[in-house]
């Protein structure tokens, strides 16, 4: 093959490329409307899922701006007047699932990276070879306040334009040459579309700019600046002033075109015209602003990564800092750092509910062999157990004898008087019965089958003893009826 085939070859193989890689930007979209048909909460047919998708883009691209992006609740809003114009007999409630649908398929929720990934065809030196081509079309992206909104990507821009991979500044010389062209010769309708395309390629050129800076703050190493980034900023300013002379014009032409027609429909297109226009006039100075301030990014973010040096953490004394003070503090106040501190230090949580494998996994175990977990228990030895009754049984007798009070009740202090001249340990006893007294159980009492229980009551009388305090309790033997207990065991 001569070289002027060869070289045609090679333009012929890269015009295909760019042409597949247009084709699989859209793929997502005709995927919408290719699987309408399984969804089991609605009768999706009627819905044109690819046109909706299509708006949804339309509508996070115009609320774009250089550093936000259009909230979730703000796209599904702006898409159901035109679900609704589809379907005008579906309930509302379906309106907004669709949305919501479409709105996830165009995001990938679901996937790892929520991205989409297809197989194109190149020729090359070594024939025809297979090429992954991943690329996304909204991404979600979080906001210093810590919302979450989108932004449409390169790709998806060009899905509305109708290209790939074009020149942005070129692209948007063009579609405003093409506005002015078609303003001029009086089709407001296609300048329409013009506008719109330009209005998209000024907000792709806004949206380059962004990712420069972005990766500076990340890493300015990561970025050109000393040829690629001063190019382009000197570039994107001469572009800029250009252009606002020329939708100064435009904007002057579609003004006087709107208040001279006396034609409605022509007067209703050139002002959304004038609405649109407006709009890049409007983006353009933001961008101005951001390019102004660029080199200072440059600089700040230059100083900052080159003298803020790795990360240093002081280590923490657990015994000094922690435990110590931790020890010295009230319970209240000493729980909050300890719990601090343990659920840091605690590591990830296990899961409660194991996954399906390891659930499977778990299930499908055999049973293992018990002489295998446990080896042979050895006999303890016993010792035999320590006396620690206080009392013996002789004082205890003593005891019952002194407080058997059938009839008349009599006062702690006689009791314990009386006690001192029978035995020095037996006053102690009776005190601790006199206390026990005071609430005693008397359902326990029954169902061990006793006959009578102590009982002391406090007349507001103080003790006057020299070894005990507290109220001078009257103490009393009640008997228990056992009569009830008897028809209640012959009933059962």
């Amino acid at each position: 093959m001569r070289d002027d085939e060869l070289t045609a070859a090679g333009l012929a193989d890269e015009g295909l490329t760019r042409r597949l890689k247009a084709l699989a930007c859209t793929a997502p979209l005709h995927d919408l409307d290719a699987r309408k048909a399984k969804l089991d909460w609605a009768d999706a047919t009627i819905y044109q899922m690819a046109e909706i998708a299509l708006h949804t883009i339309d509508q996070v691209t115009i609320a774009m701006d250089f550093d936000t992006g259009a909230g979730h609740d703000e796209v599904i809003d702006r898409l159901l007047p035109f679900i609704a114009l589809q379907a005008p007999s579906r309930m509302p409630e379906e309106h907004v699932r669709v949305a919501k649908w479409v709105l996830d398929n165009m995001i990938n929720v679901g996937t790892t990276d929520r991205g989409f990934r297809r197989v194109y065809g190149s020729l090359g030196p070594g024939g025809y070879q297979r090429r992954q081509f991943d690329f996304k079309l909204l991404v979600e992206l979080a906001a210093p306040d810590g919302e979450v909104y989108l932004r449409a990507t390169d790709e998806a821009i060009n899905v509305l334009v109708g290209a790939l991979d074009t020149d942005v500044e070129s692209a948007q010389i063009a579609a405003e040459v093409k506005l002015e062209n078609l303003i001029n010769r009086g089709r407001l309708a296609d300048a329409k579309l013009a506008a719109e395309q330009a209005r998209y390629r000024t907000v792709q050129y806004g949206e380059t700019l962004r990712a420069k800076l972005d990766a500076t703050r990340r890493d300015v190493r990561a970025v050109d600046w000393e040829r690629e980034v001063p190019e382009l900023l000197d570039n994107a300013l001469s572009h800029i002033e250009s252009r606002f002379r020329a939708e100064n014009a435009i904007l002057k032409n579609i003004t006087t075109a709107r208040d001279e027609t006396e034609d409605l429909d022509r007067k209703r297109r050139a002002a959304e015209l004038v609405d649109i226009v407006s709009d890049c006039i409007r983006r353009h100075t933001r961008l101005q602003s951001r390019l102004a301030d660029a080199g200072a990014v440059f600089r700040a973010e230059q100083d900052r990564q080159q003298f803020s040096g790795p990360p240093q953490r002081a280590t923490l004394d657990l015994f000094g800092q922690l435990l110590v003070p931790a020890l010295g503090l009230p319970l209240a106040d000493a729980v909050t750092p300890a719990e601090s501190f343990f659920h840091a230090a605690a590591g990830i949580t296990a899961p409660t509910v194991p996954s399906l494998s390891a659930l499977v996994s778990l299930l499908l175990r055999p049973a293992p062999e018990r002489e295998q977990l446990v080896g042979e228990i050895p006999e303890p030895e016993l010792m035999p157990a320590e006396d620690t009754d206080r009392f013996g049984d002789e004082i205890w007798r003593r005891a019952d004898e002194l407080l058997d009070l059938p009839e008349v009740p009599r006062r702690l202090s006689g009791l314990l008087e009386e006690a001192r001249r029978i035995d020095p340990a037996l006053p102690s006893l009776v005190a601790l019965r006199a206390l026990h007294a005071y609430s005693p159980e008397v359902g326990a009492a029954r169902r061990q089958g006793e006959r009578q229980v102590l009982l002391a009551v406090d007349d507001g009388t103080l003790l006057d003893d020299p070894d005990f305090g507290g109220a001078d309790l009257l103490l009393s033997t009640a008997q228990l009826d056992r009569a009830d207990d008897e028809e209640n065991e012959e009933v059962a």
